[in-house]
Formats: C-alpha cells, structure tokens, sequence
C-alpha cells in the first residue's frame, strides 16, 4: 500500500486512498487523526505523539520537539540520558515509524511506500533530509511534494470545470509558504512561491511565552529560562492560550517554580499586537510572490488556508484585507496537505492503470540555483544560472572560462540562492572535474537543471572541441551518506515505538 505523509514541525498526518477513491485519515494507536510530533525518551521507551507531548514538562531534558525546523542542519544532534545520539534525520523517522507502524495495525496490511510532503520553500539540503529520514523509516519514498501542491489536490480544484488562480497561504507549526497557482481542469501550475522556513505557531507561542517569562522575572526575580521543568510547562501552556484566544477574547496562564506563582491574564488584544510583526511579514512575501506570478490581486479566484495557525483570526483577516478575498474553509487545515499528499500517492501508484483520472502538476523550483564564480576583481561570487520560480523541469546554461594557463582541474560549486554574496546561499556541493590542458580564457559551459522531482543535475561542456564532461555528481555536505543512511536504519529498526 502507499500512503501520504505530512510531515509537520508540530503534528503529523498519514492518509491514503481507499478501493472507492476516497481519501481516508488512518487515525493512530490513541485513536487520533493528528499525532503530535514529540518524541519522548523515557527510560529504556522510546514514546512518540500525544503520551510523549503530555509528559513533556515532567522530563524535559528527554523530550525533541519541532525537530523538522532541524532538517538538513548536519551541525544538530540530540543526546538523550542515555548517551544516545539522533540527528534530525533519525529523530524524523521515529516519529515516520510510530505512523507507518500505527496505520499498518490500523490498516491490517503492509506499507511500503510513501509521498512525504515538505515545505515550498524547503531548499535541496532539506528535501533531501527528509527522503533519508523515510528510507530510514523502512519506507520507500517515491516522492517528495510541495505542501501547498498537496493542498490544491486535497481541495479537488483540478476537478473544477472553471479554470482558476489560486493563492495557497500555508501557515504551520514552523514553517510558512505562498504559493500561487493556475488550475485548469486536470492540470496544477504553480505560477509562484515563496516562504520562510523559520516563522509559524511555534514562533506565535514563543511571544507569549516571553510576555509570562518577563512578568515571573518582574515579580519574583526568577528567570524560567533556568528550570526546565517550569519552562516546558510553559511552552505548553502557551500553546494552550494561543489555541483558546482563537475562540474567546481572554485567558488565563497559571505557573509554579520554585515555591513561586503566577497568574497572569492574556487578552486577544494583547496576543494580536505581539504576533503583528510576524503576521506582516507573511503578507509582505505574498505581495513579492503576487508580483512574481505576473498577476493582480484582482486575478485569484480563490485563497486556500493551510496549517493550523491559519485557525487564528488576525492571520484570516490579514488575508482578506491583503488580497480582498474571503479565505476558503473546505477542508480541515490540519489534516488538508496529508489528504493531497494520498491523492499524489495513488496517482504515482497506478501511472500504468489509464482508468484511473491523472492530475499533471508543473511545478517550480523556490530558489536559485548557480555556481562560485570568480569576478574580474578575483573575489568569489554566486551567479545564478536557474533562476527561482522557473517551472519544471527545466535546464538553464551559463558559458564560463578557465582561470589560468594549462589549467586541468575545475573546481564547481553549486549554489542554491538568491544572493551574489557567498554568506547568504547555501552550497550544495562541490565536485573536481578534469579537463585537458588549456590556455587561459578558454570556454566552459556549465549546464543546471531541475527534473520533475525537483532532482538536480549539472552537465558541464568543453566548448573549445564541444567536450561533454559528463554529468556531476553532487557530494551534498550537509546530508547524509548511503553508507551512514544504511546504518541508521539498522539502528532505528531496533527500536520499538510505543
């Protein structure tokens, strides 16, 4: 069987489509539909979702939490009481496991492959991160789909009759994307996108959280910050007041550390005012991404509303001020990309059956992609070759040439960015390529493409006798190797999930 996987910063979702095509939420061993992704390291348990999120606060030093915002950071590790050491890649495939693992009961049959969803605006490192995670799961990930993609199909607007434009604002525990995207009947094109891959509720609770630390510190000269225990509790009573001011215009956070308490009122008003920073930058991205897309605010038919913070009714009414359409609510936020990430499953799973309907999905790639360079000053520099938003798959080339006489090793670097300073991008990976001996200036073409699964491949060309070098192999620096990736799940299969 294959399923769809949204992967979230704070919940996850496992959906599939059942023998009368209609998409199906596998609720969990608790019998939920929404694991939250908390992993919990308690004695020799290892405990995953709601159990793991409740106890957080009583062992926090064993508790990972927003561990997605980690993926493809090869600097992160965590290291619970019992000297064991998980990166971000394994700490996502527990919790991948704890789904597989409860859907498989749930189901009575077997999974063995999945559509894992990402953020839009997911760079290489991170896509890549989060495929090694579902191989180490013991999953076969067949592909990797943009959240805001999955959305569109989860809606079942590539069934509309009336060609549409529509604007996907997806807002989650950790991560923002926009994307806007032409439909027309069978046919999904994203126009364009953009995001932040650090801003959601998780950034939401955290001004609440520092309003309750501020007001502790003022009274009682105790920095919550210094008990882990206090802190987590706060981090999950923050969650809690941020969810209830969604309903009622007021509520109230209680806390005890060290012998001291708090009781402390927070009003919507207050909440609005902190969060307003955060929710301004969203619409300044949804303004550039309109702009990008070549349209007017007056061209989207339709605003679709993706991950649970979108539940807040500041961010619906900055949608609606930003682009004068009342957001749709068809679906459940929580549960939308998960289902649209099923429907791909199925598509993928049953390309050879032609009774079963197709949705073609042209996407586009969210960043630049380039090379080092070197300018006429002799400093480094990032050139883009395959600028952002360009749909898939495409293949752009750019013409360099050698830096010094009898130069027989090129040294390419590819970039991933928008930036001419080598600070802001990030280098994928770096290859030496040999090339016979020639004089200085001599032409080289650098070739940079993106195929339908958002796969990178660069070519480079001798141009003084047309010279294919072959394609290049990408060493990524910040993900992991097959040999590390067959080890961890080795690693990870031994360890029962309850």
């Amino acid at each position: 069987m294959v399923v769809g996987i949204d992967l979230g910063t704070t919940n996850s979702v496992i959906a599939y489509i059942d023998a009368s095509g209609n998409p199906q939420i596998i609720p969990n061993s608790e019998g939920s539909r929404i694991m939250p992704s908390v992993i919990l390291f308690d004695g020799d348990s290892t405990v995953v979702g709601q159990t793991a999120k409740d106890n957080a606060d009583m062992d926090p030093l064993n508790v990972v939490q927003f561990v997605k915002r980690q993926m493809g950071n090869s600097n992160y590790s965590f290291i619970n009481s019992r000297d064991e050491v998980f990166t971000a890649e394994e700490l996502s495939a527990l919790i991948l496991k704890k789904l597989k693992t409860d859907a498989e009961k749930a189901l009575g049959e077997r999974i063995d492959s999945a559509v894992i969803t990402v953020p839009a605006y997911f760079n290489d490192t991170q896509r890549k991160a989060t495929q090694d995670a579902g191989e180490i799961a013991g999953l076969n990930v067949i592909a990797i789909i943009n959240e805001p993609t999955a959305a569109a199909l989860a809606y079942g607007l590539s069934k509309s009759s009336e060609p549409q434009n529509v604007l996907v604002y997806d807002l989650g525990g950790g991560t923002f994307d926009v994307t806007i995207m032409h439909i027309n009947h069978d046919d999904i094109v994203i126009k364009a996108t953009n995001g932040i891959k650090n801003l959601g509720g998780f950034d939401f609770d955290n001004c609440i959280m520092n309003l309750v630390i501020n007001k502790f510190k003022e009274e009682h000269g105790i920095d919550l910050m210094d008990d882990d225990c206090a802190y987590q509790e706060l981090r999950e009573k923050a969650e809690n007041a941020k969810k209830a001011l969604s309903s009622k215009n007021r509520t109230v956070i209680s806390l005890m550390s060290q012998g001291k308490g708090i009781k402390m009122e927070i009003t919507r008003e207050q909440f609005e005012e902190m969060i307003k920073p955060l929710i301004d930058r969203t619409a300044v991205l949804m303004e550039m991404v309109l702009e990008d897309s070549g349209l007017e605010w007056s061209d989207i038919d339709k605003v679709l509303l993706v991950g649970g913070s979108t539940r807040i009714p500041a961010v619906q009414e900055m949608v609606t001020r930003v682009t004068g359409k009342v957001p749709s609510h068809e679906l459940n936020p929580d549960e939308v990309v998960a289902i649209g990430a099923a429907y791909y499953a199925s598509f993928l799973d049953s390309k050879e059956d032609p009774k079963v309907k197709k949705t073609k999905i042209t996407d586009v790639n969210s960043h630049s992609l380039g090379v080092v360079a070197m300018g006429e000053d002799g400093k480094e520099y990032n050139e883009i070759i395959l600028p952002r938003n360009t749909p898939l798959p495409s293949s752009e080339f750019k013409d360099f040439c050698t830096l010094y006489d009898d130069q027989e090793l090129i040294k390419l670097q590819i970039t991933e960015g928008e930036d001419e300073d080598l600070d802001y991008v990030n280098i994928i990976g770096t290859s030496l390529l040999k090339i016979k001996k020639r004089p200085k200036g001599s032409p080289i073409r650098v070739i940079i493409g993106y195929d339908t699964n958002s796969i990178i491949h660069v070519r480079v060309i001798d141009l003084i006798d047309n010279t294919d070098l072959g394609e290049m192999k990408i060493e990524r620096n910040s993900n992991l190797s097959e040999e590390e990736i067959v080890k961890k799940k080795d690693n990870i299969s031994k360890i029962t999930i309850e």
